[in-house]
């Protein structure tokens, strides 16, 4: 390491619950002390028995509710928004909230119990509340989704908020799934101005977003991903070891290994160094 001081990063990994393959990398990661964060799906059933081996590393990293409003099962009855049992895809539920459908009363009491649902049993299972509140495929930057989370984030003292935004000129620069991250970014704003509003705590850079497509070695994008970082900087990731319950559910499969090999390994490590990089949680990172 040089001698000027070092960078904080908290560096978080999505989807814990999603299957036993996910659940297994992050716990590997975190106790090798290469994430220090991580979003947990209660609505999934491998959450609750991927609760007890989790907690045993409790302490090393925050954990948090990654709340879920598409593709899964919902935890409880949502005759609008899951009228099948199953909540929407991710181009559907945009669009109902951006032309406003979401605005009905009757929906917005549908995601406000099934949010209460998915707090509760993370925090059956875990023992304590979440330590933060971010979306599955971003979905709490939505409109009317946002408000639901803003409102539980101010009946758990302390937590925070994920925010993805980041500056244009930044996101340029690094040349990485440019339109797909100015798109999430754009999403945030109106959730961004509340949370300043209301005093929540949240990073205020952010990085991760990729195509997923495997046409860039993800060694070739995490120094990317680095770049000019500062301040209090959240880097997403989504490693995983597939396996067949994996893909029962999810499209996203090899990438997560792909991921999860780089967190693991030397490369990894002697990038944190070279840039004088030290992974965190969020408590560590500049107020």
């Amino acid at each position: 390491m040089t001698d000027t001081a070092s960078t904080p990063l908290l560096l978080c990994a999505d989807d814990y619950g999603l299957a036993p393959g996910v659940n297994a990398a992050i716990r590997e990661l975190i106790a090798q002390g290469r994430l220090t964060a991580t979003s947990v799906m209660s609505l999934c059933p491998h959450w609750r028995s991927g609760a007890d081996a989790l907690r045993e590393l409790k302490g090393k990293a925050d954990v948090g509710l990654h709340f879920t409003l598409t593709d899964q099962p919902p935890l409880g009855p949502m005759p609008i928004l899951a009228p099948d049992g199953r909540l929407p895809p991710l181009g559907r539920l945009m669009g109902w909230a951006y032309r406003g459908t979401l605005n009905a009363p009757a929906a917005r009491a549908e995601i406000r119990d099934e949010q209460s649902r998915q707090i509760a049993a993370f925090t059956d299972a875990w023992g304590a509340p979440p330590d933060y509140i971010d979306g599955h495929q971003h979905i709490h930057q939505l409109p009317v989704v946002r408000d639901a989370v803003a409102e539980a984030l101010a009946s758990l003292p302390g937590a925070y908020v994920r925010l993805c935004g980041e500056p244009v000129a930044a996101v340029l620069r690094r040349g990485v799934a440019v339109p797909k991250t100015l798109l999430i970014g754009g999403l945030g704003g109106g959730l961004r101005r509340m949370v300043r509003e209301r005093g929540i705590p949240a990073n205020d850079r952010f990085a991760g977003v990729y195509d997923f497509a495997g046409s860039r070695p993800f060694a070739d994008l995490m120094p990317r991903f680095l770049d000019g970082i500062g301040g209090r900087t959240l880097v997403m990731v989504h490693p995983g070891l597939p396996d067949e319950d994996l893909r029962r559910v999810d499209t996203l499969v090899e990438p997560r290994r792909a991921e999860y090999d780089y967190l693991r390994g030397p490369e990894f490590a002697a990038l944190l160094e070279a840039r004088n990089i030290r992974l965190t949680r969020f408590a560590g990172l500049p107020r």
